[in-house]
């Protein structure tokens, strides 16, 4: 890869990282507009950072540096995963044949260090959110792999910069179908992914509904902000999947590269605020079968391409 490319995926990356706080805001001020209200600014989250930044910080006497470390370990693997995607629709920074693997596996490092975190403070309660967080996983990662395969035989790529980048814009043109169901597959991930409604609603802090909230309630000052960003970035980091799918660039500038990749970001972020206003919650024993469903539509795009 030259330095062009190196500079042009750099300078994604730095978007997606810098966006990444107000994709929470632009789900919030859709919720509001279907309930009528004004609802707090888009970025608001990046004012709560600045806050949290300033605190102290305290440890409970029962946590350990497993505790203490899982923050910066979820940050630094979904900074790494980020490494692993085509941001600008050509190459990304860091590319290797089966990194779709590597992909995925970053992603549950980052859940395995919150899970082990939460277990880590000896309650009960958090270990009920840790206990339902890896639930979910077992049932979303299968779906991850079901969407890469369809890009994978879509493409004739086994890389994450292949197949996500100038190859999908041909495979868009004669396998659109199957490409469309596995970009709603990888929509239905992110909001599993991300304990989004319908499976779990960041809005509510009661214990009978929460997912990932309960493992983070021990977390308080810089800990807390971290893991705060380390959320809107795998929120960001889900979107720009479905975005690299669902919108290929080739062909274009960087500007108007850089420019679809935020404005897709944020109609993402908009779709979830959409899905979040006129659907409920679900309840805790219908979400598998959401995230199956999922699984099953990435599957049928796998069936299509196989004719």
């Amino acid at each position: 890869m030259n330095h062009a490319h190196v500079g042009s995926s750099l300078a994604a990356l730095a978007v997606l990282l810098v966006i990444a706080p107000a994709l929470s805001g632009v789900v919030v001020r859709t919720k509001s507009a279907f309930a009528g209200r004004r609802g707090a600014p888009v970025g608001q989250l990046y004012w709560d950072l600045f806050k949290l930044m300033r605190k102290g910080t305290v440890y409970s006497t029962t946590t350990t540096w497993i505790f203490r470390a899982a923050p910066v370990v979820v940050l630094v693997s979904l900074t790494a995963a980020s490494l692993l995607l085509p941001l600008d629709g050509q190459a990304s920074p860091v590319q290797f044949s089966g990194d779709l693997i590597a992909f995925a596996g970053l992603l549950a490092l980052g859940r395995f260090a919150l899970v082990l975190a939460g277990l880590d403070t000896g309650s009960s309660f958090e270990g009920m959110g840790a206990s339902r967080e890896v639930t979910v996983a077992s049932f979303a990662e299968p779906v991850l792999f079901l969407g890469f395969l369809g890009l994978v035989l879509a493409t004739r790529r086994l890389t994450l910069s292949a197949m996500l980048g100038p190859a999908l814009t041909a495979a868009w043109a004669h396998q659109t179908a199957s490409l469309a169901l596995v970009a709603l597959a990888f929509f239905v991930l992110l909001l599993a992914e991300n304990s989004r409604v319908p499976v779990d609603d960041p809005a509510t802090h009661l214990e009978l509904t929460m997912i990932h909230e309960v493992i983070v309630l021990d977390h308080s000052g810089p800990d807390l902000a971290v893991i705060l960003y380390a959320s809107s970035l795998k929120l960001a980091l889900f979107a720009a999947l479905i975005v690299e799918v669902a919108v290929p660039r080739d062909g274009l500038g960087l500007g108007w590269s850089l420019a679809a990749f935020a404005g897709g970001l944020l109609v993402v972020a908009m779709a979830v605020g959409v899905v979040e206003s006129v659907m409920a919650r679900l309840r805790l024993n219908r979400v598998p079968q959401l995230i199956v469903g999922a699984g099953a539509l990435a599957l049928f795009g796998i069936i299509l391409l196989l004719r």
